[in-house]
């Protein structure tokens, strides 16, 4: 029995690796032979909510009952842990009790990055060979990558940070520097310094699929460098388009004591 059941598993990694080597081929390609990333992406699961393997709790507004609850979810930290350190993990928890007091999302600040590639709205890639732009529905963030220019130096911090890419084989590579620290990794609080860089890796799996994975180096907050890694999904309905979500006008009362009548 013992033999038969390895004999399956064997053959079923076999034919996973052989289904793996064939999707990697399964991929357009545009006029100078690179991956065709153009279109509208989205990521699936609950990373938003916590990077980390997590248990169901209570959300953080009562009255709405389950409809505000964080479901369980698995964690896409390779390893499953952030490497704190221990005083930057005690802020994480401080952020994580008064979430809904500190997230910037909740005030309709830009994402930044890596963040804004797994909240649930979607993204749309416009590639080119010298310069990708990247937009996204939420609040109508979006960045420039500047292909094959790594000399190019950031003049400011901003909220998206300073993007410069590079393609090895048939990996997107992408190094953010320059990020606002005000921007965080989920809704658990989890946060980092001015100093962070992040190195994405986007692999074409398939016609619809993309491996993304984001190597976080922040040594004034982080022991060690640390990694996510998820898949991102096409978007292939016919009408596939992005929508505005310019969620200012949803926040002015909170930011500015503002009122604005909905529309009839």
């Amino acid at each position: 029995m013992i033999r038969r059941l390895l004999s399956t598993g064997l053959l079923a990694l076999s034919c996973t690796l052989s289904g793996t080597a064939l999707a990697q081929a399964d991929f357009a390609r545009t006029p100078d032979g690179k991956p065709d990333l153009n279109g509208i992406w989205q990521a699936l699961g609950t990373a938003h909510l916590d990077l980390e393997t997590h248990a169901a709790r209570p959300g953080p507004l009562v009255a709405m009952g389950a409809l505000a609850a964080i479901p369980g979810g698995m964690g896409v930290v390779v390893g499953d842990h952030i490497p704190y350190k221990p005083e930057a993990l005690a802020k994480k928890l401080e952020n994580q009790a008064d979430w809904l007091a500190r997230d910037p999302l909740v005030k309709c600040y830009l994402p930044g990055v890596p963040r804004a590639t797994y909240i649930p709205y979607p993204f749309q890639i416009f590639q080119a060979p010298d310069t990708t732009l990247i937009s996204y529905q939420f609040a109508g963030a979006d960045r420039l990558v500047y292909m094959d220019r790594p000399d190019f130096k950031s003049q400011v911090d901003s909220w998206m940070g300073h993007n410069i890419g590079h393609w090895e084989g048939d990996t997107l590579v992408i190094t953010v520097t320059g990020q606002m620290p005000d921007t965080w990794l989920d809704q658990s609080g989890n946060w980092h310094s001015a100093s962070m860089v992040v190195e994405e890796r986007y692999t074409p799996m398939g016609p619809n699929h993309i491996q993304y994975e984001a190597t976080i180096t922040d040594p004034e907050v982080y022991t060690e460098p640390w990694k996510i890694a998820m898949p991102l999904y096409r978007r292939i309905e016919p009408n596939a388009m992005m929508l505005e979500f310019k969620c200012v006008e949803f926040v002015e009362e909170l930011l500015y004591g503002r009122y604005r009548k909905p529309a009839e």
